[in-house]
């Protein structure tokens, strides 16, 4: 069942007069407020830390991308979306094989598409852990999601100082309207 809170919020205070923002919030069975003081919901101190870094996807200049898992330990790579835009129709991807030991730059596998073929080259130095097996039957997979299911390999990251080394968005954006 809902129930109707009435939160107060301070605007400003000073020792003569304390202004106060008053609005109504619907709250569900699920909400678990600490306390309700003279009508006055207090709210609980819960303080949710979350770090975009781990989930934000890094580029190279070759037009791959990585993205962390949320411990840490591994990253997804694939192509960008410029560079499958580039290639065109995909028809062949060749994976690259589970346990290999990479080092920044080196080629993991490669896309063959109608127009052309493109070498993939690793965005940081580890061991491939797998590689998208969707690909081998439908290699088209990454025209339609290049940065999402058209992803190539998952890796077991060697070194996360090497992100460093790599492009945010708003860089790799820049970097293609070169």
């Amino acid at each position: 069942m809902a129930a109707i809170a009435r939160i107060r919020i301070p605007l400003r205070s000073s020792v003569l007069s304390t202004p106060v923002l008053s609005t109504k919030v619907k709250l569900n069975s699920q909400s678990q407020p600490s306390k309700i003081r003279n009508g006055i919901l207090q709210a609980s101190r819960r303080w949710f830390v979350s770090s975009t870094a781990l989930k934000e996807k890094r580029y190279t200049e070759a037009h791959e991308w990585i993205e962390l898992s949320e411990d840490g330990k591994t990253g997804t790579i694939g192509i960008s979306t410029f560079a499958a835009k580039s290639l065109g129709d995909v028809v062949y991807v060749e994976l690259p094989t589970p346990d290999l030991e990479v080092n920044a730059g080196d080629a993991i596998g490669a896309v063959e598409s109608v127009k052309s073929a493109s070498d993939i080259y690793a965005p940081i130095g580890g061991k491939v852990i797998e590689g998208n097996s969707v690909l081998e039957e439908k290699p088209g997979t990454i025209n339609k999601g290049p940065e999402g299911e058209g992803w190539i390999a998952k890796i077991e990251i060697k070194d996360k100082g090497e992100l460093d080394a790599l492009m945010d968005l708003e860089a790799y954006k820049k970097h293609t309207e070169e």
